[in-house]
């Protein structure tokens, strides 16, 4: 099992953003939160198989809903299983 720290930039907040990635993070199965940053990002770190890691990311690359991605920053690591369920940080 990975962990992917993701970092979306663009017009991304605001927009229901981190709700839609809740909701596709949590038909994947994984597991993590998705939070709005003070530069404009959002922070997704998300936990679970690689494939489906990489499903997630696809959908942030394509601009889902109202938001219009500009650029998604994605760091692999070893999963820590510290997160029961995905969330959406406020």
């Amino acid at each position: 099992m990975q962990s992917a720290h993701i970092i979306v930039h663009g017009y991304v907040q605001g927009v229901f953003f981190r709700y839609n990635t809740k909701k596709q993070a949590i038909s994947l199965g994984l597991k993590g939160y998705a939070r709005n940053m003070p530069d404009g990002t959002v922070e997704i770190v998300a936990e679970g198989p690689e494939d489906k890691l990489n499903q997630l990311i696809r959908f942030c690359e394509n601009s889902p809903g109202a938001s219009n991605v500009s650029k998604v920053d994605v760091k692999f690591e070893k999963a820590k299983n510290e997160f029961e369920s995905f969330v959406v940080k406020y």
